[in-house]
């Protein structure tokens, strides 16, 4: 979908294809296309059907938003999901902003229903049509200003806050490289020099060593899985006292969505021990905020190795920050004993996980060749340098 195709969407008639395109989301492709056809032009039809098929994957994201919204299927890659974008926009509430990758406007949409004035820009002409397309659907346009502009020529200065969300795919897909960014981490690094306070939305596995000393780096989970890490600084860094001795450390935040738990550095350090009854594994989140010893602290619990985030303990203490599981055998790997284990427990569904194993879980789980009506977990792990599988099942909360 180019500009134009874009563009003809917002006529009457385009709003019309687009209101049948919807209809028949979920029909057959060939019979849909086929059907607008007759009445709508070949670059109309594709527009109003790729539209609509955005938009219903959208809902994953946004909601019932996304049935007024519009999207690129880059953008929508890219977009925040609402609730974490609330999250982050909470923090930058009534600010006057300028968000300088705003892409097809998943944060800027947030920002403004935090009260925020936003000043936005991108690159590519499309994807601002479709930013400032969305402001104005959702009644936000007054406080939402769009154009084409490079990144790099934005002044943050005259802003009381920076807000950057990079584009990590290229046209080869994802990077993991921050200099392949757009814009490229020197761009950013650059940007935060000369803003005021910022908030930059960065891939969760950053490397530490690009983070700004005066950062403060926080990661996201949402419903068990890391989405995204977001750098804030200036005024925005840092809201929670910083214990004593802690200052070099304390500008580290895991979040967990929805429920709005937050654990930051409380100085805990933990000691490592022998597999208990139960084993905890920290949510990623606090995993990437190197929080496991504030984890452990919190479960009363130990390590069972001291470079693995796996936690264990005899007591069952619920948290959100960990799930539990029942541990009944801890043996040395060996895929023969594991093999005969799990038969004679007539188990023909396993969950496997692991940290600090090598193993290949998808050829492990072919190499069982498992059959029965029961279920277990198996935990692959390395315990003293030593490769350790461990069977148990989970333990829910009480």
């Amino acid at each position: 979908m180019d500009l134009d195709a874009f563009l003809a969407l917002h006529t009457p008639r385009g709003q019309a294809a687009l209101a049948e395109a919807v209809e028949l989301t979920g029909a057959d492709p060939v019979a849909a296309a086929t059907r607008l056809r007759k009445t709508y032009d070949a670059a109309l039809t594709s527009a109003a059907l790729t539209q609509a098929g955005l938009r219903a994957r959208a809902q994953a994201k946004f909601g019932a938003d996304a049935a007024r919204m519009y999207f690129t299927p880059h953008g929508l890659e890219q977009a925040t999901r609402a609730d974490v974008a609330a999250h982050r926009a909470r923090r930058l509430a009534g600010l006057h902003v300028v968000d300088v990758c705003c892409g097809v406007g998943g944060d800027l949409l947030a920002l403004a229903r935090a009260g925020c004035r936003v000043d936005a820009c991108d690159l590519d002409p499309l994807t601002v049509a479709v930013a400032q397309a969305n402001a104005d659907a959702l009644g936000l346009g007054d406080l939402i200003s769009v154009r084409t502009a490079d990144a790099a020529s934005i002044d943050p200065a005259g802003y009381d806050a920076l807000f950057a969300d990079p584009a990590r795919r290229t046209a080869r897909g994802r990077t993991f490289d921050p200099n392949a960014y757009s814009p490229p981490w020197p761009v950013v690094l650059d940007l935060l020099a000369r803003a005021r306070a910022a908030c930059v939305k960065v891939a969760p596995g950053l490397p530490y060593e690009l983070i700004p000393e005066d950062a403060e780096a926080e990661w996201v989970s949402y419903r068990g899985e890391v989405k995204e890490a977001a750098l804030w600084t200036g005024p925005l860094a840092g809201h929670d006292p910083t214990p004593p001795g802690l200052e070099e450390h304390a500008r580290r935040r895991a979040t967990l969505l929805p429920g709005g738990h937050t654990l930051t550095p409380t100085g805990a350090v933990a000691a490592s021990g022998p597999v208990a009854k139960y084993l905890y594994e920290p949510d990623g989140a606090a995993v990437r905020a190197h929080l496991v010893a504030e984890v452990a602290d919190l479960v009363g619990g130990h390590l069972i190795d001291p470079m693995i985030a796996y936690i264990t303990s005899d007591v069952a203490v619920d948290s959100p920050w960990a799930a539990r599981y029942e541990i009944h055998d801890t043996l040395p790997f060996s895929l023969k004993r594991l093999r005969a284990v799990l038969r004679e427990r007539q188990v023909g569904n396993v969950t496997i996980k692991k940290r600090g194993s090598a193993v290949d879980i998808e050829r492990l789980r072919a190499d069982l060749r498992l059959s029965g009506p029961n279920t277990a977990t198996v935990i692959l792990t390395r315990i003293a340098d030593k490769p350790f599988m461990l069977l148990g099942s989970p333990h829910p909360p009480a």
